[in-house]
């Protein structure tokens, strides 16, 4: 993606260079970078952000030339607690789908076929998994940490 600057101070940007540009009609998208820096196209550099932030309105880095996006905290209208029981509630449905899957083998053992106890053992490491995990989103102390702690993939 590039930039442009236009002479009231908005940032145009363009998913690609166009073909032609002022008094160049065409061909102005095989330009070199260097060249099209001469127009005033910079490239637009997205930085990478987590959870607990967003990007602001593009803007001019005159020291990297570049356009950018400020990087701002998140606020979260959710209290501490609130946002913790959140997580927990989503952290608690990926694990107890992941125990659904053998709940059959489960209710088959209470109707007289044993479960294997690798089956048992698999099940009794998710729920120990689980517990850690909640253990350690009730650990954390802001907001921040909260929306930036990633549950684990278990599909």
């Amino acid at each position: 993606m590039k930039g442009l600057q236009l002479d009231n101070g908005t940032i145009k940007t363009f998913n690609s260079v166009p073909k032609s540009f002022g008094k160049i009609i065409g061909g102005f998208n095989t330009l070199n970078d260097t060249e099209l820096e001469a127009f005033g196209f910079y490239n637009i550099v997205t930085p990478s952000i987590t959870e607990s932030q967003k990007l602001g309105d593009i803007e001019w880095d005159a020291d990297n030339s570049v356009f950018t996006f400020p990087i701002q905290n998140k606020t979260f209208a959710q209290s501490l607690a609130e946002l913790k029981a959140q997580k927990i509630e989503n952290l608690k449905h990926s694990y107890g789908s992941e125990l659904a899957k053998t709940d059959w083998i489960i209710i088959r053992a209470q109707e007289g076929t044993a479960a294997p106890q690798s089956t048992l053992d698999e099940r009794a490491a998710l729920r120990t998994e689980c517990a850690s995990k909640e253990a350690e989103i009730n650990a954390l102390s802001t907001k921040a940490q909260i929306a930036d702690y990633s549950l684990p993939n278990l599909m």
